[in-house]
């Protein structure tokens, strides 16, 4: 339970509002909070701002997506449909206009991808902590919320964790979710909503790289595989196809990563070991046929050659070894001797190498966590809480997760600025 206050003399600070954590959710709510003219104050327990904003997208920071509304709620496989009224106050094209005409332009790449000019992420969160400086609200820095205190289902005050109190009268919970906890995202917001009476969804990490059953040698590891395709095959539901994608792999001792990997695991629920096959397809612009014509051009300009000079024009010299062994074919085998159903083997290995998903890695690598507060107790309307007046919520520590592709970051923008806004 959170703090009860049986005895209050001090009257409550109806203008105040308390927003826990400075991230994407934290500091857009702090801005629109304060230029509202409320006296809003910020509480972040690292010494900078924004610090997981700082590092998404590989450093680059993927903003949004520029599309509708609808296709948010579409990328959304976790309860999209509670961001209607989020995204309808606050749309991808608004979270565009805001960076825009606050110094930081803006770019639209493939996929409908938008990210700063400079692909910087660092001028992301510097026009975020600039706009927030602007509109008057004050931050602090260093600074553990340890406790939120209730009296009468109503929010009256906060504890830090330095035995100091602040009284107010709305707690906007923005901490995030347990994914990099090192940028402060260490769950402690699904603590203070547990007190207050909500309930938490199992958590499980989203948007992971995948453990599998076959490894990859040292030479292969962290190899990027670049222009590949990449097909997720449920056993469970008769090898039926979940995903399909096409893009970036990295390989991994562990199993695999990358863009589309990411993505690929939010597609993969109830995650069982060996339930998930994944299937990648090293030469997708080439069918079968065309992929064994060019094979046979490579053996008849290098007959004295072997097995591995052919694999050297086919793929990085790094994954030669591994795929020696995938299709089973001596490494010194001369190019003269490959046979018709050897070739074939090459053919299917190259247009399906498959690896079995045993689990994800930990959720302390996972760009989102998936669960968190029941959307059920959240007033979607408004993101405060059903269960205490006062208590809203905002980003990642809400029960809602979004594909890769700039969906999240937009979910977080506004839902922040819907609750500022309530």
């Amino acid at each position: 339970m959170c703090t009860e206050i049986t005895v209050r003399k001090k009257r409550l600070n109806d203008k105040k509002t308390i927003i826990i954590g400075g991230g994407a959710a934290g500091l857009m709510a702090g801005i629109f909070s304060a230029e509202r003219g409320i006296d809003t104050v910020v509480a972040e327990k690292k010494k900078k701002a924004g610090r997981k904003l700082g590092i998404t997208g590989k450093g680059r920071c993927n903003v949004c997506n520029n599309c509708d509304e609808r296709t948010v709620i579409a990328n959304a496989p976790t309860n999209g449909k509670f961001l209607y009224s989020a995204l309808s106050s606050f749309s991808p094209s608004d979270t565009m206009k805001f960076f825009e005409q606050h110094g930081c332009p803006l770019k639209t790449e493939r996929g409908s991808r938008v990210f700063p000019v400079s692909d910087k992420a660092a001028d992301v969160v510097d026009t975020l902590t600039k706009a927030l400086k602007s509109s008057g609200c004050s931050i602090m820095y260093d600074t553990e919320v340890k406790d939120i205190v209730i009296y009468y289902g109503r929010v009256t005050a906060v504890c830090f964790s330095d035995g100091s109190r602040m009284e107010c009268s709305k707690v906007i919970i923005a901490s995030g979710g347990r994914s990099y906890p090192l940028t402060g995202s260490t769950g402690d917001g699904y603590e203070f909503a547990k007190r207050a009476g909500h309930t938490i969804m199992p958590l499980r990490p989203s948007l992971v790289p995948l453990e599998t059953e076959e490894h990859f040698g040292y030479d292969a590891e962290g190899l990027l595989l670049k222009n590949v395709a990449v097909k997720v095959i449920d056993t469970k539901k008769k090898n039926k196809c979940i995903y399909k994608d096409f893009g970036e792999v990295e390989l991994r001792r562990y199993g695999l990563s990358g863009a589309v990997i990411r993505s690929a695991s939010a597609h993969m629920k109830n995650m069982e070991s060996g339930r998930y096959i994944v299937d990648i397809d090293l030469k997708p612009a080439l069918d079968e046929d065309t992929l064994d014509a060019r094979i046979l051009r490579e053996i008849s300009s290098c007959r004295g050659g072997t097995y591995t000079d052919i694999l050297a024009s086919l793929m990085p010299k790094a994954l030669i070894e591994d795929f020696v062994k995938i299709s089973g074919i001596s490494s010194d085998r001369k190019c003269g001797e490959i046979t018709k159903a050897e070739r074939r083997i090459i053919v299917q290995s190259l247009k399906k190498l498959s690896r079995t998903v045993t689990g994800f890695r930990p959720i302390e690598e996972a760009i989102v966590t998936s669960g968190g507060v029941c959307v059920k107790e959240i007033d979607p309307c408004t993101m405060q809480s059903k269960l205490v007046k006062g208590l809203y919520f905002a980003g990642e520590v809400i029960d809602v997760d979004c594909y890769t592709g700039g969906f999240n970051l937009q979910a977080a923008f506004s839902t922040g600025v819907l609750a500022a806004r309530s």
